[in-house]
């Protein structure tokens, strides 16, 4: 029993007539089809668009300033190829289940394309395609030479056990083999909600049965777990990558006139909603540096504390207790999105799409939203908070962090060493013989902790450090100038930014119509 729907858009295969059809189809139809199919949340208004609509709305603004062509843009818009899948699970001697699974790959004018796979009962075709094009404008935002692609398993991961969700992943890996929908050169999954190390390891597995003959076969996908060829830094990239993000937009002396906030984090009150693996990661980084957390939500519960949170304490409370309450004397919100509206000065939302719409954009206090989730804020929401003076760092450059150290997990995996293996020793060699020369010359021995300290050369994950910070720290000078150019928000300037790489990259190497 199997239900499987592939369609593709290729450029050299369509007749003129179809192509114009198809243009003409997406032009129109996106915003009427991506009206909210969801529960009404209580952020956002019967009338806002979905999270697909969102992501072409805000396509839409961008490409008007952009001076792109218009069948440039409708081309990018596009998504290039769509996988829908219905397989069954056997749960028991006398159970099954049918499980739907979606792969899209949104642009394919670079390859591989890249983008994760999440496990939620909420997954369905448009929220993949919508964060399929997202990951094409985020990538080309950040420089890193990948198509933008997603995936999904509409089920809920908690309502099965270890086994099952193994047969549910490697069946789905399964699907995606057979359709060519991944390899290490044409689509690359990675983590995304509900899915983590363990599920890569079964992708990266199932994969490499299917294809014995590839010496590559680790770069079918990323994230995977260190002895699998992960990338040290890589579990917490996203997390770190909103940090560097924040930190580099404080310094703009225009955020800071708009803020009335100075340039460094140490100091600033920060809430963070979602304390998954980006919240978490986020929060800790922020707290490192000096930020004081006040608030953290949860899907189920919020937590409050303006004399600050102790952020490893409530993380090991929750993993103790399975929630917040409880915790210290810290004030519960039982509404956990109300913790959105608590007063700081720095806002993450860091856990699903559509959390500040309508309803409740009036009510944000905070001085600068970064957005570490995917869509968290609407349209019409970002409206109000730019028309109120909010800064919004937006989702396709602040969350890049994962996608580029994805990119750094790939490229190990393609040459097959670890980074800093074969220079590691040399550097600190010449290290310690430039140290000997100063020593003599000043007279002056180092302590062996300092010596320790000066020659120390770097390991695998400082090197992935030091590479996002560069990509992240150079993506947010490009989204500020072309703000400052175009007289336009943020979110604009970095959508502009990508379409202008995606132009070229395409128009180039003559791909665009062939």
């Amino acid at each position: 029993m199997l239900a499987v729907s592939v369609l593709r858009r290729t450029p050299g295969s369509l007749s003129s007539a179809l192509r114009r059809h198809r243009t003409a189809a997406v032009i129109a139809a996106p915003f009427a089809r991506s009206l909210s199919t969801h529960v009404t949340n209580h952020a956002c208004e019967d009338n806002e668009p979905g999270f697909l609509g969102s992501v072409e709305t805000f396509f839409d603004r961008a490409a008007k300033i952009s001076g792109v062509s218009e069948k440039n843009l409708a081309a990018i818009r596009a998504v290039d190829a769509v996988l829908s899948v219905k397989f069954p699970v056997e749960i028991d001697e006398n159970t099954h289940v049918i499980i739907d699974g979606y792969r899209a790959q949104h642009s394919r004018h670079r390859l591989p394309c890249k983008g994760g796979i999440r496990f939620s009962d909420e997954v369905d075709l448009e929220e993949v395609e919508a964060l399929a094009s997202l990951m094409t404008y985020k990538c080309a935002v950040v420089d890193v030479p990948f198509g933008g692609a997603k995936g999904g398993v509409k089920l809920d991961p908690k309502k099965f056990t270890p086994a099952q969700l193994e047969r549910i992943t490697r069946r789905y890996t399964m699907e995606l083999c057979q359709k060519n929908f991944i390899g290490p050169g044409i689509d690359v999954p990675a983590p995304d909600v509900g899915t983590g190390p363990r599920e890569m390891s079964w992708i990266m597995d199932t994969y490499r049965q299917f294809n014995p003959q590839d010496v590559n076969a680790a770069g079918c996908v990323t994230g995977k777990p260190i002895s699998q060829g992960g990338v040290r830094g890589r579990n917490e990239a996203t997390g770190l990558g909103v940090y560097y993000g924040v930190r580099e937009f404080l310094q703009f002396k225009e955020v800071q006139a708009m803020t009335g906030l100075t340039g460094e984090i140490a100091g600033k009150t920060v809430i963070v909603q979602g304390f998954g693996n980006v919240g978490y990661w986020a929060a800790k980084f922020f707290h490192n540096n000096g930020a004081k957390i006040i608030g953290i939500g949860e899907h189920d519960l919020g937590v409050y504390d303006p004399a600050g949170l102790d952020v490893e304490a409530l993380f090991k409370h929750r993993a103790e207790k399975g929630s917040f309450r409880g915790f210290h004397n810290a004030e519960i919100i039982e509404q956990p999105i109300k913790i959105l509206e608590r007063e700081c000065d720095i806002l993450i939302p860091a856990a699903l799409e559509r959390q500040i719409g309508l309803k409740n954009a009036k009510l944000i206090k905070a001085k600068i939203i970064g957005e570490a989730a995917n869509g968290p804020i609407t349209p019409y929401a970002h409206d109000v908070l730019i028309k109120n003076g909010k800064v919004v760092i937006p989702d396709l450059l602040l969350n890049a962090g994962g996608v580029t150290v994805s990119y750094f997990e790939w490229l190990k995996n393609l040459s097959h060493v670890r980074f800093g293996r074969m220079s590691r020793k040399w550097e600190e060699a010449g290290k310690s013989k430039l140290l000997t020369l100063v020593e003599e010359n000043a007279g002056r021995q180092l302590t062996p902790q300092e010596r320790r300290a000066v020659i120390h050369g770097a390991e695998e994950h400082e090197l992935v450090y030091s590479g996002l910070e560069d990509t992240m720290i150079g993506a947010c000078e490009e989204t500020r100038a072309t703000a400052a150019l175009k007289k336009t928000d943020f979110r604009t300037a970095a959508i502009v930014n990508a379409i202008h790489k995606i132009s070229t990259v395409t128009t180039q190497s003559g791909q665009m119509f062939l």
